[in-house]
């Protein structure tokens, strides 16, 4: 890359890994480095991170990705992370809690008495967040319930990239589209709501400012030393990482849905402002000030494929991330006939966001005879993904109109993914041209934001040409038949099943069975 060249950095903050990709302003050159870190699991619903830990991966993999593009000039940062988590830090702005991640459910309680209260539907309708474990509100409750101590030792109750930013630039503040994450924000009057902060228990001088999306700070001196560029250099606060990945897919329009698959699945749509769910399933967040996505993550989904190829024998060879399961295996799926000769797969192997029904049915097999092979278990766990999320399709429908679908994700670079989720949505669908739509988001979102793109959709054209020329997917007309056939039949298997994880909880928890975790957040995190 010579030294004619400038460059936007887009970094996505992910479960397991850091993204840092490098995008060149006219579109002809990227580079890519990642880092990993751990995801740790200290009690059963406890899914937590060390913050310094994947502050460190972030600067490390910026640093690769600066060096990678020696002689260009880097315009800007821009991040993108996701929108649940939450970090207690002392008046030293450092961190008394591990980060509890969104996949934390230890709020699980708590989700359900505000539901069962009736108080879920109306933080909904203020908040455009519903109420699930996930949740900032149901965490920070948590926290009073159960650690009062901790909460009156702590200043500031922050996200993830609220406290990333702080180490880039020094300065702590969040944004619009991790605001309305929270399930505290009024994004109706974008404000901290104080009713709903009175229910909590948390100050509003417990919050950091909420700035937009397209928020400029500057990289401060010690940051810019560790990642090798100069300090003052831009750093655009981002959105969320849902709504930078459907701006990274261009699926940004109103009509257009995108649909993202890895180990979680998720679908999500833009609109012009606020719109909330009276169903309690989709969660509104800002892209921008008048861009606004409306969407749901599905819990289960590529991991449920993954499950299915490892759970009974080891896998041929080992799956990337990308691909979930091996080759080997769903080479072994294309040969089953569609519907995996009557093998029906429920996929519900955790609580699923998407899901109208709290907790929901249990995941099971129905159907199950000698004579279904290796093949039909992958098959059937694909089809029932992608089942899934075509029910949550026609659900984002109901709210507001879709009429095409882009995929994204390493799951449809397989030809088994791409027909079967087409022929399940039985609408035009595409696949983006792009695997790192987030990183790519917000490097677009930055590229606005610092002037050097007019609109979205001109930041996306411009640092990602392929993204305008997605490949479509053909929908095979006997294919959606035979889908539509087994959608029809899925509430009612879904009641059964339900029915019947009800009597199995009970023999759980029978006499003598259950446990109470007694270990204290500030226990994991070593304070």
């Amino acid at each position: 890359m010579g030294p004619e060249r400038r460059v936007i950095l887009g970094v996505d903050v992910g479960a397991t890994a850091v993204r840092v990709a490098a995008f060149a302003v006219d579109g002809t050159a990227r580079h890519v480095r990642t880092r990993a870190y751990p995801l740790l699991q200290p009690l059963p619903g406890w899914h937590v991170q060390d913050p310094d830990v994947l502050v460190a991966a972030t600067l490390a993999a910026v640093s690769a990705c600066v060096a990678d593009t020696a002689g260009a000039e880097v315009v800007a940062l821009a991040i993108s992370s996701p929108r649940y988590g939450v970090i207690g830090l002392d008046a030293t702005l450092s961190p008394v809690t591990p980060l509890l991640t969104g996949r934390d459910t230890r709020s699980a309680e708590v989700a359900r008495d505000l539901r069962v209260s009736g108080q879920s539907r109306e933080l909904h309708r203020v908040t455009g967040t519903p109420v699930h474990p996930g949740s900032p509100l149901c965490k920070l409750i948590w926290f009073a319930r159960h650690e009062p101590y901790l909460c009156t030792s702590t200043r500031w109750w922050v996200g993830l990239k609220d406290y990333l930013v702080h180490r880039l630039t020094g300065t702590l503040v969040t944004e619009l589209s991790s605001a309305s994450g929270t399930g505290m924000f009024d994004v109706h009057r974008r404000v901290w709501s104080a009713g709903v902060l009175d229910l909590v228990g948390v100050a509003g001088s417990q919050l950091p400012p909420v700035l937009p999306t397209t928020g400029v700070l500057r990289l401060s001196s010690a940051a810019g030393q560790a990642v090798g560029l100069p300090s003052g250099t831009p750093v655009v606060v981002g959105a969320g990482d849902g709504p930078s990945s459907s701006l990274g897919m261009a699926a940004i329009d109103s009509t257009v849905a995108g649909l993202t698959l890895a180990a979680t699945g998720a679908l999500r749509t833009v609109v012009a402002a606020p719109l909330v769910d009276p169903a309690e399933i989709f969660s509104c967040a800002a892209l921008t000030e008048d861009a606004w996505v409306v969407g749901a993550t599905a819990n289960n989904g590529g991991n449920v494929v993954r499950w299915a190829g490892g759970a009974l024998e080891p896998d041929p060879r080992p799956a990337s991330d990308d691909q979930l399961v091996a080759p080997e295996l769903l080479a072994l799926a294309e040969r089953v006939a569609p519907g995996s000769d009557g093998l029906v797969m429920l996929p519900y192997l955790l609580a699923d966001r998407a899901s109208a029904v709290d907790p929901g049915p249990p995941g099971a097999y129905l159907g199950l005879r000698s004579e279904h092979s290796r093949g039909h278990l992958v098959r059937a766990a694909v089809e029932a993904v992608c089942l899934h999320l075509g029910g949550v399709r026609d659900r984002l429908t109901e709210l507001t109109p879709v009429s095409s679908v882009r995929l994204a994700g390493g799951a449809f670079r397989s030809p088994l993914w791409r027909a079967v989720m087409a022929a399940v949505l039985d609408c035009p669908t595409q696949v983006a041209g792009e695997d790192d739509d987030a990183a790519l988001g917000a490097a677009a979102l930055g590229l606005f934001a610092i002037g050097l793109a007019a609109d979205l959709t001109e930041a996306v054209t411009l640092l990602s040409p392929a993204s305008a020329r997605a490949e479509p997917v053909a929908v095979d007309p006997a294919l959606a038949a035979t889908y539509r056939c087994l959608r029809a039949k899925l509430p009612a298997l879904r009641t059964v099943v339900g029915r019947a994880g009800e009597i199995l909880d009970e023999v759980a928890a029978g006499p003598g069975v259950g446990w109470r975790a007694t270990t204290s957040s500030r226990d994991v995190v070593g304070g």
